[in-house]
């Protein structure tokens, strides 16, 4: 009877084993170290039928990187362009409008100075200057998404080193060709700052947490979001993740998910996800990157991307790139 109660044991924990590795979803290593040059901060999105990385940051000490990289699969990237002619490509804000690709504002390297100029390029290799002064003041580290037709951005900091009431921004502004800018909104029920994420989820605009670095750093967890870019609806005060800047958003599978980041405690290696942005689920996985912020996130032929980035052990920068395949139906069953 023994022998039996034991096999029956081990059955159950085999089949408990089988269960739980069923039910985790492991991240894959497409490349330990890509074409391009370790970085973080740079512009990143996907535009015809490829993940683009462009310029970014390496030391505080070394100008920026000004190259454009492209990738139809994370595994083989191509240099399109070595020098840009945008110089400011420390947290710009990147883009894709009108089947063209979008860089505007960020912080040019070394030092604190910050750019309104709005660049646009149908290849990535030559690049069309839009204006070389938009109506938002310069700055780095906004929030920006395309909404309505319109590219938007809001708040963010017009110096690096000081975050304060003067520097940091809570306006919110938009434009139908990236020359003439609309202020929709001088001061946002949210909370001046910068460092955060902006997201296009459900017809309405998210902003997503942020904050301020220095001198100070006061990292947020809150959630607004709103219809129009006008009339902004707090969603919650403090979502379940831990406040946090530098980190990564992104919607997938009906989804907003959070990625990373970093906060006064270091950097962050989590991923959460929702469907309103008040109510949060945590994804773990037992194979993943390692804690990170400033990585470039894609979603990108039915995965979630993330490459490079300022990673642990002690914030050295990477050219990793990972993905993640959530099967449809997943979330619903888990």
């Amino acid at each position: 009877m023994k022998h039996l109660v034991l096999l029956f044991g081990i059955l159950i924990g085999i089949g408990s084993n089988s269960f739980a590795q069923k039910n985790t979803l492991n991240w894959v290593q497409e490349s330990k170290e890509a074409a391009w040059q370790a970085r973080d901060s740079q512009g990143e999105f996907v535009f015809k039928g490829h993940m683009w990385i462009l310029g970014g940051w390496f030391t505080p000490q070394l100008p920026n990187p000004r190259d454009v990289w492209k990738s139809p699969d994370g595994k083989n990237w191509t240099r399109v362009v070595e020098t840009a002619p945008w110089q400011h490509s420390d947290l710009p804000a990147a883009m894709v409008f009108k089947n063209r690709m979008w860089m505007m504002g960020g912080r040019k390297l070394p030092g604190t100075n910050t750019s309104n100029q709005v660049w646009s390029s149908k290849d990535g290799a030559d690049w069309v200057l839009e204006t070389p002064n938009a109506g938002w003041s310069p700055r780095l580290a906004p929030g920006f998404v395309v909404f309505k037709d319109r590219m938007w951005i809001m708040g963010g900091t017009s110096d690096f080193y000081k975050n304060n009431d003067s520097t940091l921004f809570n306006d919110v502004w938009s434009s139908a060709d990236g020359k003439e800018w609309k202020l929709e909104l001088a001061n946002a029920p949210w909370s001046k700052r910068t460092h955060g994420q902006a997201l296009v989820f459900d017809g309405k605009i998210w902003i997503i947490g942020g904050g301020t670095r220095a001198p100070k750093a006061n990292s947020l967890n809150d959630v607004w979001c709103s219809e129009d870019g006008v009339n902004w609806t707090q969603v919650t005060a403090a979502a379940p993740w831990d406040p946090r800047i530098w980190f990564s958003a992104l919607v997938y599978r009906d989804r907003m998910w959070v990625l990373g980041g970093w906060a006064d405690s270091g950097n962050k290696g989590d991923v959460w996800y929702s469907k309103d942005g008040k109510n949060w689920t945590e994804l773990k996985s037992d194979i993943k990157w390692s804690k990170r912020h400033e990585q470039a996130a894609f979603v990108f032929k039915d995965k979630i991307w993330i490459a490079g980035g300022a990673a642990e052990p002690n914030y050295l920068l990477d050219s990793e790139v990972w993905s993640l395949k959530v099967p449809k139906g997943w979330l619903e069953k888990n």
